[in-house]
């Protein structure tokens, strides 16, 4: 490793920025699609923050994950999980639903930030 590269994180660090932001660091929100159903069926997520949903779907047939809200649609095969970014978001409540099955639906609400 050169010594351009070591440097980065001390100076980083000595700036008072830590190191590098990492993907990890995106909090994450677990939905699951079971029996017909999004569970939670209201997800909460903090304003202005992007936010990692990991949907999960527990049923045998696929759902898909839509939301004109969100500008999000995906596909999410039976017995697996995908991953899908949303946000940051101003405060409100934010519609989803299963494409295949319009009659299971929920909402990401997003908390207004704490004063």
């Amino acid at each position: 490793m050169t010594k351009s590269h070591l440097a980065w994180p001390a100076l980083c660090f000595a700036l008072g920025l830590g190191t590098p932001a990492l993907a990890d660091e995106i909090p994450a929100k677990q939905l699951v699609i079971t029996k017909h159903q999004f569970s939670p069926a209201e997800l909460t997520v903090p304003a202005n923050t992007r936010v990692k949903l990991l949907i999960r779907n527990d049923g045998a047939l696929p759902a898909e994950f839509e939301s004109y809200d969100l500008s999000r649609e995906i596909v999410v095969p039976a017995h697996s999980q995908v991953t899908v970014y949303i946000g940051p978001l101003k405060p409100g409540r934010y519609k989803f639903f299963n494409d295949f099955d319009q009659s299971m639906q929920g909402w990401v609400v997003v908390a207004p930030p704490a004063k």
